[in-house]
């Protein structure tokens, strides 16, 4: 006699590798983000006590950026091919040498190659290549329903070690008092550690599951013609804010305070941590948010009001103030991030999701890359409050066009929840 036929589905052991692939990813993104903000806040300063003007600040900055968007591109094109787990592991062990190649000299040219290999990101926020891989892969651990609840812990993840980055740029000031550190080896041995935490995601990347990989032939059909047109003009859109953001850089803003107000790097480092803690806390409420107005809403809702509070930042008469401001606008600006995470990935079909994540990741990285050599031109010809103006203009710009272009398409949780 037969045995009936048992139902089938993912073995426990897919759960149990899934729960992990999450938990490594998870992590990763901490010591990434660490790192990223660690080199964000203390960047411009580390330039500025080098005596480069701030166009050469620019320039650094810029070409650190423009390192991340061409690996961007590579991963979005080739990640896939090459493996994510494999490509996780070369992006951080290249991100290591560069880091350490900045620390160890002077010079604007070294500086310059230093930040282009290493993708120095000014921004101090992770948004760099790893991100477009990690991205792909976080939604085959949470299942579709829990997608934007996943994004909103990932992004949580990152901004704690965004804090932790923005914290620990005050050591270098502990090193110099306490160590007698001379101040510039100071700053170089905290840039190093940024490489020490790449080089530990290398060996966490090395965990991942085979479920990380792309599980679908290559020779499936492209995305329909609807997905392409909505990724297109999404890009668009991501391109102009990245552009506004690129004006706004963690590096620039800290270049700000430290010249307008007279703010040591330990001030500016708290501040910075004070913000990351901001931008934690609002992933969570963006998530709650959204399951209630939905994606796109929760996105331009948040945003625009945050952009206004930016606007009244170089007003500020005094340090107090104008550090409440920003603090106030961080509780939103990031709101927009698990939410805008989440919809690409849901308008797109699992196997394009690299692909997806690689283009829009990208055109913001290409503006992140532009922008900073113009600002840093603007903060020299104008004031050092000019580049906030046009970046906060322009990312209002953005928040109203998104509007309009995408909220009549819902993500397939709100067309059946």
């Amino acid at each position: 006699m037969n045995e009936p036929a048992q139902p089938r589905g993912p073995p426990a052991s897919t759960g149990l590798a899934r729960s992990r692939d999450r938990t490594l990813l998870l992590l990763t993104a901490l010591l990434r983000s660490t790192g990223t903000s660690l080199v964000g806040v203390l960047l411009g300063v580390y330039l500025a006590r080098l005596r480069l003007d701030p166009s050469e600040v620019g320039l650094v900055v810029g070409l650190g950026l423009a390192g991340a968007a061409l690996a961007a591109l590579v991963v979005t094109f080739a990640g896939d091919r090459l493996g994510r787990r494999r490509s996780l592991v070369i992006l951080a062990w290249t991100g290591a040498a560069g880091t350490l190649v900045a620390a160890s000299s002077a010079r604007v040219d070294v500086l310059a190659a230093g930040a282009f290999v290493g993708m120095l990101n000014g921004m101090g926020r992770d948004r760099g290549a790893a991100l477009v891989l990690e991205q792909a892969i976080l939604p085959t651990t949470t299942g579709e329903a829990r997608r934007t609840v996943g994004f909103a812990w990932y992004s949580a993840a990152q901004d704690v070690g965004h804090a932790i980055g923005a914290l620990l740029a005050g050591t270098p000031l502990l090193l110099q008092r306490w160590a007698g550190v001379e101040p510039l080896s100071s700053f170089r041995w905290i840039l190093a550690t940024n490489a020490v935490l790449l080089l530990a995601t290398a060996l966490l990347y090395r965990g991942l599951s085979l479920a990380a990989e792309r599980a679908t032939p290559r020779l499936a059909a492209p995305p329909s013609k609807e997905t392409r047109s909505a990724l297109w003009r999404l890009s668009a859109l991501f391109g102009l804010d990245s552009v506004a953001g690129g004006f706004l850089t963690t590096a620039l803003l800290s270049f700000f305070f430290f010249e307008r107000f007279g703010v040591s790097e330990g001030t500016i480092g708290l501040l910075f941590f004070g913000a990351r803690v901001a931008n934690t806390a609002s992933h969570f409420g963006a998530a709650w948010i959204a399951a209630r107005i939905g994606l796109v809403r929760t996105m331009v809702y948040t945003h625009l009001p945050s952009s206004l509070l930016l606007l009244t930042v170089p007003f500020a008469p005094s340090f107090p103030v104008a550090a409440a401001l920003f603090l106030l606008r961080e509780g939103l600006v990031e709101m927009d991030v698990p939410t805008r995470q989440s919809y690409v990935m849901a308008i797109v079909r699992p196997e394009d999701r690299t692909f997806a994540s690689g283009v829009t990741n990208l055109v913001r990285l290409g503006g992140w890359a532009v922008a900073p050599a113009f600002a840093g031109a603007l903060m020299q010809a104008a004031s050092l409050g000019a580049p906030i103006f046009v970046g906060a203009g322009m990312k209002i710009l953005y928040d109203l066009a998104l509007f309009v272009a995408f909220r009549g398409r819902r993500p397939p949780e709100e067309l059946t929840g």
